[in-house]
């Protein structure tokens, strides 16, 4: 399995943000950095864009956690304010239902984002079938209806592999796949789970955030082999 690895920053200090950027901007393994609300509502998008692009040419991904939720008229104004901000791709997780995914999926297009889809998230008692709220069905059929609308990059959770097993065979037809995982590290997912993928995008965070040499913690990532 080829993985490559997207450094998530899920903190609140920009400075502690950027460090970590730049130990890693150029570093082959790494294919983005993942921001999250964390910094976008502390210090405002276009600041953190504006920063994280001193030291690095990645893209940068934004992470609503979650979006999507909402109604789908309010897509567009979602779309043009990443848009403008700088930022590169976006994660959706439309658990609101099929018009809003259109609608969202729409919109960031539009405004010339790449887009990236989940459904499960990595947690417990999510799915009705673990305790949760959300029907097996409909976490399933937000992968399916996503990639029947053109989607190509999509968020799987690292700690189910079973589960991932299952959208993996619901996107089989998708060409150019490309597949995010949280989960790694502190929540105890193992790549090795997901071995029967060809290409993994590990999103990490508290593990890369925490280390003294984050390049190195990179280097054992892509260099070790990730097989079931």
């Amino acid at each position: 399995m080829d993985v490559r690895v997207v450094p998530a920053l899920d903190v609140q200090d920009l400075d502690r943000a950027v460090a970590l950027a730049a130990a890693l901007g150029a570093h082959p393994g790494v294919s983005g950095f993942k921001v999250g609300f964390s910094l976008g509502l502390a210090h405002g998008l276009p600041e953190v864009v504006r920063r994280l692009r001193e030291v690095t040419t990645r893209p940068v991904v934004y992470d609503h956690q979650k979006a999507a939720t909402d109604i789908p008229d309010t897509a567009p104004l979602f779309a043009a304010t990443l848009a403008a901000a700088g930022i590169d791709e976006g994660i959706l997780f439309p658990q609101a239902g099929p018009a809003t995914l259109e609608a969202w999926v729409g919109a960031l297009r539009q405004a010339g984002l790449k887009v990236i889809v989940g459904g499960l998230m990595t947690h417990r008692a999510y799915r009705v079938s673990e305790g949760g709220f959300l029907a097996d069905e409909g976490v399933l059929r937000i992968y399916r209806d996503a990639a029947a609308l053109g989607v190509r990059a999509f968020v799987v959770p690292l700690t189910k592999p079973d589960a991932v097993r299952a959208i993996a065979i619901e996107l089989a037809s998708v060409k150019e796949l490309e597949l995010y995982s949280p989960g790694f590290g502190a929540q105890g997912g193992d790549p090795a789970g997901l071995g029967f993928l060809s290409r993994l995008n590990l999103i990490v965070g508290r593990t890369l955030l925490e280390a003294k040499d984050p390049a190195a913690v990179v280097d054992s990532i892509i260099g070790r082999e990730w097989t079931a």
